[in-house]
């Protein structure tokens, strides 16, 4: 049995979804569970949505048919109009027409998993049609009756015990009968109300779905050879890893490699599942294999930048000490308002940490400091991190830019630069 996911730029219009199906025909005689993501930058488009939604923007209604018509132009290319599929989207559209209706009164992050969650729900609705088509036998699931978390939106934790149970039960007399297609980065509430795993989280859902059941491999299908060891929009000279064990694959996204979701590796390294990273436009080359006895050969640094950063200080108005106690209590606010640390310092006087700048998350953490803080910040950052590094790697990277914090340890070295 095997998982496949395919991200969104995999299926970004008409012609990614013809190779998307030339792909899956290659491994029709597999039990397989396909992932997909929301089409193309729909994402992105959807949280602009919200957005609009929340501060009822003037142009609310003008985003959201620009991202309905991109939908139908696609379908338009690849289906009769008599298609069902016209329909199915459609009505998948009306949960986002049923809320925007109203004016908002939910939390943020709820608002944000109801509205976000229909790009997984449209892009699937659409290759599970066109696969039936062209004669692959496919059938559509919605995840969120399999993937069960609690109530924290846009950060939903799976319940793993009651998420294993259904899984178990439930998919694999349906794989029994062909394919099934489902929607990665969701999962569902007991109230039955939707949630999102985390930004790029569709990794994530594959690799729920293998661990629970016991798959062959997870293959991720990308715009990219493999995993490399920098992102080639901003390197020209990358090169590709043939082979990661599941340790070296963990410390790359949790320093912030876009390639592959953090959260992806545990459930798989757990059952020693090996995860495969492809090219969709060439399905039979090789790609990496990420495995437990993977070899690790480093001819080049690994690169990670992350972008979009900020730089906050913060120390006592009394000039305390920063003691245990203020840090138990700035790692609390970190948690309440769900901003993730990427590097911190401390010194006797002060606290300094660095993390992504989301707007709203990011409001709200400043005011939560104020009270009990002097508060120093810097935005517009960029958090440069390398593994496996030579010294001379720090210079060139940094050549021109100014440093504002630095860590280097033994086999790692984090930048903060303007």
């Amino acid at each position: 049995m095997l998982v496949f996911k395919f991200g969104g730029a995999s299926v970004k219009d008409a012609n990614g979804m013809i190779n998307l199906a030339n792909v899956v025909k290659k491994y029709t005689d597999n039990q397989l569970l396909i992932v997909v993501s929301a089409m193309g930058k729909t994402t992105n488009a959807l949280e602009k949505l919200t957005k609009a939604y929340v501060e009822q923007a003037d142009d609310l209604h003008a985003i959201y048919e620009n991202i309905k018509q991109y939908h139908y132009n696609i379908i338009a290319e690849l289906f009769e109009p008599s298609n069902p599929v016209f329909n199915e989207v459609a009505n998948t559209f009306v949960e986002i027409d049923w809320m925007i209706e109203d004016e908002p009164h939910d939390d943020y992050n709820f608002i944000y998993d109801q509205i976000v969650s229909v790009g997984e729900l449209v892009s699937t609705r659409i290759v599970s049609a066109y696969l039936n088509k062209v004669g692959i036998k496919s059938q559509w699931l919605d995840v969120r009756g399999y993937i069960h978390t609690d109530n924290t939106y846009r950060e939903g934790l799976v319940q793993w015990d009651k998420t294993k149970e259904i899984i178990k039960q439930g998919i694999p007399p349906l794989l029994e009968k062909g394919i099934f297609v489902t929607q990665g980065f969701l999962g569902g509430t007991s109230e039955n109300f939707t949630t999102t795993l985390g930004r790029e989280g569709s990794d994530y859902t594959a690799s729920i779905f293998a661990s629970c059941l016991g798959a062959e491999s997870v293959t991720t299908w990308k715009d990219v050879p493999g995993v490399l060891n920098a992102d080639p929009k901003y390197f020209d000279d990358t090169v590709k890893f043939d082979e990661l064990t599941y340790t070296e694959a963990i410390e790359m996204t949790y320093y912030g490699a876009t390639v592959i979701h953090p959260k992806t590796i545990k459930p798989l390294q757990n059952s020693k599942i090996p995860l495969l990273v492809k090219p969709f436009n060439d399905p039979d080359a090789a790609g990496t294999i990420i495995k437990e006895d993977g070899v690790n050969v480093f001819k080049k640094p690994v690169i990670i930048l992350k972008q979009n950063q900020v730089l906050l200080s913060l120390s006592a108005k009394d000039y305390s000490f920063i003691s245990e106690n203020h840090l138990s209590d700035i790692f609390s606010l970190f948690a309440k308002n769900h901003v993730k640390v990427n590097v911190m310092q401390t010194s006797a006087l002060s606290f300094t940490v660095c993390f992504d700048r989301v707007d709203d998350k990011f409001e709200q953490l400043l005011k939560s400091f104020y009270t009990n803080y002097k508060v120093k910040y810097n935005d517009g950052l960029t958090l440069i991190t390398l593994r496996h590094y030579q010294l001379n790697s720090l210079k060139e990277l940094t050549e021109g830019k100014t440093v504002l914090l630095e860590q280097v340890s033994r086999n790692t070295a984090q930048l903060v630069v303007k």
